[in-house]
């Protein structure tokens, strides 16, 4: 069983984060705690400039928003949010919190993956705690 379990979630893909928060709630120790989070990829430069000031807290405030409303129901989830490349961003939140386990939902493999990874391979190979990979 695990103490502090990370479940990163695509937005897009709400029938595989909720699959992930059933196993994190399965592997959770006692007194442990499961923390979601959403990477958002930093907006490159020439776009951010093109957009209102306030967009970035206004992409994070309803990311966050759409984030809380995916682990409704389930007690003591708690949500973040960070600003980075999505498989970079979840291997160095795992390591700055202390996660024992991160639950990764994977999506059906295309052809791309073949040649860039998916960001589920991705933090498998860079992770330094254990990872559990769902579909």
């Amino acid at each position: 069983m695990y103490k502090n379990i990370l479940v990163p979630m695509a937005l897009s893909r709400t029938q595989g984060n909720r699959s992930a928060v059933k196993v994190a709630e399965r592997l959770l120790a006692e007194g442990g705690k499961i923390t979601a989070i959403h990477v958002l990829d930093r907006l490159p430069a020439m776009v951010a400039t093109a957009m209102p000031k306030d967009h970035e807290q206004t992409r994070a405030a309803e990311t966050l928003k759409l984030l809380g409303e995916q682990v409704e129901g389930p007690d003591g989830i708690e949500v973040d949010l960070v600003h980075a490349h999505p498989g970079r961003g979840i291997v160095d939140y795992a390591a700055e919190h202390d996660s024992d386990l991160i639950v990764v939902a994977s999506s059906r493999p295309e052809l791309s993956d073949l040649f860039l990874g998916s960001t589920a391979a991705w933090v498998v190979r860079h992770a330094a705690s254990a990872v559990q990979v769902t579909r």
